[in-house]
């Protein structure tokens, strides 16, 4: 055998993977977290929790148990003087110090095993003796409490979770009660997880069912309890406001209390996840219930940081903006157009309209049937629907099929889809269409120029309109917020309203807010062109 066979094969020997690390790569649905990753967050914490033998610590979400483990091995360490027999130490820790709550009955088993290294820890192969086959790491199977449809905690759709008891529920426990303290009857220093980060609910009217944001709940029930120290990682999408599922209020409050001392965010999930693509990145961060000040805030792209020190609330503009690129950019736009992303009379989110414009649950949805072929004195009105689904563009309506939002149908507009492209999608938006009077959409498309009272627009000006959101400049505004394949109104935030008396290219946008080439050629490298 050679030298450099002989060296390969003992590598190869003695290449002892962590399993946590292993199945941290197996799972898109929940998302284990790697090792590495939970000790990066434990490193935000003040290290001299990890040397009190009196120190909490609770994941309410626990999984692989990677949390735990992690936490029990740095309080081994920490308390050798304080208690320096091993067994009597780690005795104390995993009786006293470290406690977690399952998401299922199968992740509570291997969280057990993780911790305790072994599925019932009061067998005599427990590392630590319980009287009880759960120990510290508790899993309860709950029932979803539906009111109209919707589970009241976690909106939870009954006609899909209203289900036999032997199947998963996905009633965490943390987030199905009022009094999440209860639980262990006993108040934590540190809640620290990685929560489970939506819940499939359902989309009346026909699409295909839709992901219901829920970490921000657990977030919410840790910050409520007041424990010292809350660290989570979950996607980033709720700092720009681009999440189904999450209260526009909830996000203000988080961008706006000043108690996150340290935030790291990843562009791309993989640096966190290794092969699981999370629309819109993530991010996790340390809450300090007795911090009250400006957020260290760290954007990962790729082998690059950058490093602010500044409220979340980038320019009092109600998100976080994440690029800096971005930020000098729409600095530059501000001194031209004023503060016009504060003001809906300004920015193209005010002629956008809200989803579901023409529509209710029952009529105009995308799967909607009570169309005509053809036009008639019947069905004079044109019915521009879901092409995917039906295999045409339009068809033909009465006006009477229309229940909402009548006296918009005259006017003039631009139809574009209300999903297409995502954070990562370098066209970000689905292509816009005149729409003529005596025309509605379906749910699939949002409406511009919508608003009959306060804006009137000609033909001509719609395709002036177009020109403009064919644009790389105004995709790439809208991209800032853009972060999923949803797009509701609000992504528009940042794009300026201009004379639509005219139509609009690139170059005249680049030259009108002064942009450097550096810029235009970052904005080119990032959105193709819209044919």
């Amino acid at each position: 055998m050679s030298r450099v066979e002989h060296v390969d094969r003992v590598e190869r020997v003695s290449y002892n993977p962590d399993v946590l690390s292993c199945l941290a790569n197996l799972s898109n649905d929940e998302v284990f977290t790697p090792p590495a990753v939970v000790n990066q967050m434990l490193d935000l914490l003040p290290q001299e929790l990890f040397t009190s033998p009196k120190t909490k610590f609770l994941d309410p979400a626990t999984k692989s148990g990677v949390f735990l483990r992690e936490i029990t091995k740095r309080l081994i360490k920490g308390l050798e003087n304080e208690i320096p027999d091993l067994r009597t130490r780690v005795d104390h820790i995993l009786q006293n110090q470290v406690f977690g709550i399952a998401t299922t009955e199968l992740t509570s088993l291997v969280a057990r095993r993780s911790l305790y290294c072994s599925k019932y820890p009061n067998c005599k192969y427990s590392v630590s003796k319980f009287d009880t086959v759960e120990g510290n790491i508790r899993f309860r199977a709950l029932k979803h409490t539906f009111v109209n449809g919707r589970c009241k905690w976690c909106g939870a759709n009954a006609s899909q979770f209203d289900r036999d008891a032997s199947l998963e529920s996905h009633a965490y426990e943390f987030i199905h009660t009022s009094n999440p303290e209860e639980i262990f009857n006993m108040k934590f220093d540190v809640i620290i997880s990685n929560p489970p980060y939506q819940m499939n609910v359902g989309n009346e009217g026909g699409n295909a069912s839709k992901a219901k944001a829920i970490y921000h709940k657990f977030i919410e029930a840790a910050t409520n309890l007041m424990s010292r120290y809350v660290c989570m990682i979950t996607p980033s999408r709720w700092m720009t406001k681009s999440t189904e599922g999450i209260p526009l209020e909830w996000s203000d409050k988080m961008l706006s209390c000043n108690h996150i001392k340290i935030m790291h965010d990843f562009l791309d999930s993989r640096m966190c996840f290794p092969g699981v693509d999370i629309k819109g990145g993530v991010s996790y961060f340390l809450w300090d219930r007795d911090y009250n000040g400006t957020c260290a805030y760290s954007l990962h792209m790729n082998d690059a940081v950058d490093i602010r020190h500044d409220f979340l609330n980038t320019m009092n503009s109600g998100v976080l903006i994440r690029d800096p690129m971005a930020i000098s950019m729409l600095c530059k736009l501000i001194n031209v157009e004023g503060e016009y992303y504060s003001d809906d009379e300004k920015n193209m989110a005010g002629i956008v309209s809200p989803k579901d414009f023409f529509t209710n649950k029952q009529v105009l949805t995308s799967s909607w049937l009570g169309y005509s072929s053809s036009k008639d004195k019947m069905h004079p009105i044109k019915y521009y629907l879901n092409k995917t689904i039906h295999k045409k563009e339009f068809a033909w309506i009465s006006r009477e099929c229309i229940p909402k939002n009548v006296e918009s149908v005259h006017l003039h507009k631009v139809y574009i889809p209300a999903a297409g492209g995502s954070g990562n999608d370098d066209q970000v938006l689905g292509y816009p269409f005149y729409g003529e009077p005596n025309s509605v959409c379906s749910q699939t498309y949002l409406v511009v120029g919508y608003d009959p009272e306060r804006h009137h627009f000609t033909k001509s000006e719609c395709l002036n309109i177009i020109s403009y959101i064919k644009t790389r400049f105004f995709r790439y505004l809208v991209s800032i917020k853009k972060k999923t394949q949803n797009g509701p109104r609000g992504v528009y935030q940042f794009v300026p309203l201009q004379d639509f008396s005219k139509s609009w290219t690139d170059v005249e946008l680049y030259k009108k807010y002064k942009l450097t080439k550096e810029e235009i050629a970052f904005i080119e490298s990032l959105i193709k062109p819209m044919e």
